[in-house]
């Protein structure tokens, strides 16, 4: 039996998301950031970081922390959601690396200044909208031969850029200037085990 202590967020949805497309067992675990959860002492001896999401494979006493880390300990434990074949596996984890590096922490920060912060900082807001404009037209430019980020087939790649664009959208950006990224969007979103993994363990709702 796995565990998997998250929160609704885009980071755990990338957890709950794998974990449902795998059809794996597992036992969630809430941890309530809003009420500080995510700090006590107990959650800290398993992510000395304090984030969530945490895997913990009581199968094989192993603990993953980091989203992207987790999608790798998934697929590597099922050989599902990352292709075999070098080529297309490390287009995989080349576009996995790139939305840690590039998209997730970007939209993060434009959240925080263009939505909790209400844009009061205008220079800041203006500098992560635009690294979050050249991460889309990045992705729209993969996209725009190929279904999904790894080729043809759905990956954890996938996956993780789903999540903070999930959130994205709920919070009210447009991404329609971005037409291959609209179209990858409606296609993943429309996977049953996306729709039930964005419900876990509470559906966000951008407040």
């Amino acid at each position: 039996m796995m565990e998997l202590y998250t929160d609704s967020s885009p980071n755990g949805f990338k957890a709950t998301i794998a974990l449902a497309e795998l059809g794996l067992p597992y036992r969630l675990r809430h941890v309530r950031i809003e009420q500080g959860e995510h700090r006590l002492p107990a959650f800290l001896t398993l992510n000395p970081h304090g984030r969530i999401p945490v895997l913990v494979d009581h199968d094989t006493g192993i603990t993953v922390f980091e989203s992207a880390a987790i999608l790798l300990y998934l697929a590597e434990k099922t050989g599902r959601l990352l292709p075999a074949q070098p080529q297309l596996r490390w287009a995989a984890i080349t576009w996995l690396q790139f939305h840690a590096a590039s998209m997730g922490p970007m939209l993060g920060q434009r959240v925080h200044f263009e939505i909790a912060d209400a844009g009061a900082n205008v220079s800041t807001t203006a500098h992560f909208r635009h690294l979050c404009d050249a991460a889309l037209a990045t992705m729209d430019g993969r996209l725009t031969d190929h279904a999904y980020l790894a080729g043809d087939d759905y990956s954890i790649a996938d996956i993780a850029s789903f999540g903070w664009l999930h959130i994205a959208r709920i919070v009210g950006f447009d991404f329609s200037a971005w037409r291959h990224v609209a179209a990858w969007y409606a296609r993943v979103a429309a996977r049953p085990a996306v729709q039930l993994g964005i419900t876990l363990p509470a559906p966000a709702t951008g407040a």
